[in-house]
């Protein structure tokens, strides 16, 4: 019995040992997916020379064109707001009232003495011989009758208290927002509000000294907030600040162009600004793979894979402006094939299938 069993195992033994060998069995009998699995499978470009747009990124902030504080002139406890914070006001819309009790009695005494001046006047008039109606009395007899009565003075005074009255009624300046609503009621406030014209804006940013060519006047620019990246906006650059700051940077202003309710003051934005170069061999940036110190691309040769070195001379948020590697003595041509994804995995002669 012990026999059999001993003949059994020897007999599985080498079956295993003949199957090991024989490694084409092995590859017959591996599953297509296996199989599926171990092939590089990559897309592919077809290089040709087109404009290559460079892009200089920058961040920056929005700026509503037209922005105020708005105090009272007038000093006083501010007794009522009509407004709340995030309206929007038109032009000469009352925002606040300050205590008019004070400026009402002194509107009534310059009226009160306003008419005794009116009274010393005629009198005046009448003891040069002039009618009470003062009708033809000459121009310059009236402006010194005027003066000497006191009329001069109470006149300019009752204009001078009915226009401090008026500045107890604050109100709009221009249309726009209402923010930064700091005013109380019954106390004195230096502020009362910011008023912000949301209808258009200006965005500000720094650009490097070094990238100042890039930018001029006129130029488009592209603007996303942060906030939504899928948002951009066109502007046009209109002015310069002709001044480098202590960090080397200078100040850009450029102007959107239309409005968008989604937009406020003070948002951080990112800013694209488009320099258009001349016809370049452009690939995309997952073309491109660091090797050694180099830039290298993969071409597509007869099935495989061929490593070729090449030098980036421009560079924009999707694409790369490549040339042949002078160092490597490599060289690129209108028609290659180039690789444009997968490369972290490959090596030259890698066996690769279009896909």
């Amino acid at each position: 019995m012990k026999k059999r069993i001993y003949s059994t195992v020897i007999l599985l033994s080498m079956m295993a040992s003949c199957e090991k060998g024989n490694p084409e069995a092995n590859e017959d009998s591996a599953p297509p997916e296996m199989q599926a699995m171990a092939e590089t499978y990559v897309d592919t470009m077809r290089l040709t020379v087109s404009p290559f747009r460079k892009q200089t990124v920058c961040n920056g902030h929005l700026a509503a064109r037209e922005k105020s504080d708005l105090h009272f002139t007038a000093d006083g406890i501010t007794v009522k707001l009509h407004v709340k914070e995030g309206q929007h006001v038109v032009k000469g819309q009352l925002i606040a009232t300050l205590d008019k009790d004070k400026r009402l009695r002194e509107v009534e005494k310059a009226e009160h003495d306003l008419y005794r001046a009116e009274v010393d006047l005629t009198d005046k008039l009448i003891g040069l011989g002039y009618d009470t109606d003062m009708k033809g009395v000459p121009e310059d007899v009236m402006k010194r009758a005027e003066v000497t009565s006191g009329y001069y003075s109470a006149k300019y005074q009752l204009e001078e208290t009915r226009r401090t009255l008026a500045d107890c009624d604050l109100r709009a300046p221009f249309a726009g927002r209402v923010a930064n609503l700091d005013a109380k009621t019954f106390q004195r406030s230096d502020k009362i509000c910011t008023l912000i014209d949301d209808s258009a804006f200006d965005v500000e940013f720094k650009m490097l000294e070094a990238e100042l060519p890039s930018v001029r006047e006129g130029r488009e620019v592209k603007v996303s907030p942060f906030i939504a990246e899928d948002k951009a906006y066109n502007g046009t650059v209109t002015g310069i600040n002709p001044q480098v700051d202590e960090k080397g940077l200078v100040k850009v202003t450029a102007r959107l162009n239309g409005r968008d309710a989604f937009l406020i003051d003070g948002m951080n934005v990112r800013v694209t600004v488009e320099e258009e170069l001349g016809d370049m061999y452009v690939v995309p940036k997952d073309a491109v793979v660091e090797r050694d110190g180099y830039h290298v691309i993969f071409r597509y040769r007869d099935g495989h894979a061929v490593w070729t070195y090449v030098n980036v001379v421009h560079s924009n948020i999707n694409s790369f402006a490549i040339t042949g590697c002078k160092r490597k003595e490599t060289s690129i041509a209108e028609g290659d094939i180039v690789i444009t994804s997968g490369n972290l995995n490959l090596a030259d002669g890698t066996e690769v299938k279009l896909r």
